[in-house]
């Protein structure tokens, strides 16, 4: 019998059919039981159906540290509630001591169910994950996303892109470097940023706090300017004549007026602040189609723009083709758009000049680079959505910034000091408007206090609402 095996490598089979047979062969010299026994098992089962997976498995692993690959043991979330939004990060434990990876799962924005993103992990990628080896990246994402007949909800792509950045964040920790060497080096040397001053004190006239704002922050080099249209206007009265519905409601948005009032808010600025500085004007996808329009055409006189953002809720893009037809005032949309294959056209008829998904939305640092590589085609910029976001998710952001050609701009939003303390590792950080990568550790270079976060896991969502004076619901965040 031994005789037979020995000439094993003589035999005119293929590679496949060789090993196949040395399988079998060697299960009977055990005797029939051991043959049920290797059969019982529903992954040994599986595996053996696949011989030519095995032997290249087998193959790189040889190749590379001579050691068994790592594989998943443990799957755990991390909520940590240290800002104006919570961050959620998964853990990816390998049965390797000491090697795990962190990666974000944020579900960003009022009413955006970020608690579910827990049970998607725990109880739907956990089971599908444990057990795989962890160089298989790509595969695990096809994967945890073929799993669902139902595709791209926010929830489940966030799931997936904690479990993704994760494999990263252990790839780079196996290689020894950070993750941006991994996928081919920079091609830039730092991020170029727009931020937001603060809304101003209580009373404080609008124009006034955002001129006085933007002036600060000009002074400390940045070069970009976002006007943040949460604040609506209180002197709006509902069909009843008064600041509340009946059921307790509060009026939100009089589309006319508050289109008004960010003009005066942008003459203000250009007549004040230097024309070099660029704007960005958040419109939280609270204009209906004319508005958007309207509003567009109108914001011309006040240029030089980086951008209009989210003019539109995600349902309506198809007014992006007019907006474009009428206006020259550069356009963004993407951090409420969640599956590609919608908003696809925007694209490829260059009806906007930046994308910008939040990246846990779609899935993580795979699929984030695929969709930026995907732009690059139609000369569209990308631009991430920026908040909330841990600094995990931070790096993995502008890890694709610096080594994508077509990226935009980056939007920052400075870390509370309690982030600082749970988030070890060299952070992000901005000087002269410029976002860099300090990092030279492996993988993302960024470790969690996980006991300092437990103590601050607790959140509560606030839902998104925003109402018409005549008491309507319409798009956009409250």
């Amino acid at each position: 019998m031994l005789g037979r095996l020995s000439r094993l490598s003589r035999d005119p089979l293929d590679g496949d059919q060789r090993v196949r047979r040395g399988i079998l062969q060697a299960a009977l010299l055990g005797g029939g039981a051991t043959l049920a026994r290797f059969f019982s098992n529903p992954l040994i089962a599986e595996a053996a159906t696949s011989p030519r997976e095995q032997a290249a498995q087998a193959a790189a692993e040889r190749a590379t540290t001579g050691m068994p690959t790592p594989k998943i043991k443990d799957l755990s979330v991390i909520d940590v509630a240290a800002g104006s939004f919570p961050h959620t990060v998964v853990k990816v434990t390998t049965d390797q001591a000491g090697l795990y990876g962190y990666g974000d799962a944020s579900s960003a924005g009022p009413g955006a169910s970020g608690k579910l993103v827990n049970v998607m992990v725990e109880q739907y990628l956990k089971p599908l994950v444990v057990g795989r080896t962890v160089d298989r990246i790509e595969q695990i994402w096809q994967l945890c996303y073929q799993s669902s007949y139902y595709k791209n909800d926010h929830v489940q792509n966030c799931g997936i892109a904690g479990v993704c950045d994760a494999l990263w964040d252990i790839k780079g920790r196996q290689a020894g470097m950070p993750v941006y060497q991994l996928v081919g080096g920079k091609c830039r040397d730092a991020s170029d940023t727009y931020v937001s001053p603060p809304m101003g004190a209580s009373g404080q006239e609008p124009a006034r706090a955002f001129v006085e704002g933007s002036k600060k922050l000009v002074a400390e080099g940045y070069r970009n300017i976002k006007y943040v249209t949460f604040a609506r206007d209180g002197a709006v009265k509902n069909a009843f004549g008064t600041d509340t519905f009946p059921d307790g409601g509060e009026v939100a948005i009089d589309r006319d007026k508050w289109m008004r009032q960010i003009y005066t808010i942008l003459e203000a600025f250009r007549k004040e602040v230097s024309p070099d500085i660029k704007l960005v004007v958040d419109v939280h996808s609270a204009l209906d189609g004319l508005h958007a329009v309207q509003f567009c055409k109108d914001c011309e006189q006040f240029r030089p723009w980086l951008f209009i953002e989210d003019v539109l809720p995600v349902e309506e893009a198809a007014h992006y083709r007019l907006i474009r037809q009428q206006s020259t005032t550069p356009q963004a949309i993407g951090e409420c758009w969640d599956n590609p294959h919608e908003w696809r056209f925007l694209v490829e008829e260059r009806l906007i000049d930046y994308i910008r998904h939040h990246v846990s939305h779609i899935g993580g640092f795979t699929a984030a680079r695929k969709i930026a590589n995907y732009a690059e085609n139609f000369e569209v910029k990308f631009a991430w959505h920026g908040v909330p976001k841990s600094p995990v998710g931070t790096m993995a952001d502008v890890t694709i910034e610096q080594t994508c050609e077509n990226f935009g701009t980056h939007e920052h939003n400075p870390w509370s000091p309690l982030v600082e303390e749970i988030y070890k590792g060299d952070l992000c950080q901005v000087r002269n408007g410029y976002m860099f990568i300090d990092n030279l550790k492996p993988g993302w270079g960024i470790e969690i206090d996980e006991a300092l976060a437990a103590k601050h896991s607790s959140y509560t969502e606030k839902p998104a609402i925003t109402r018409t004076p005549d008491g309507s619901y319409i798009a956009g965040s409250g």
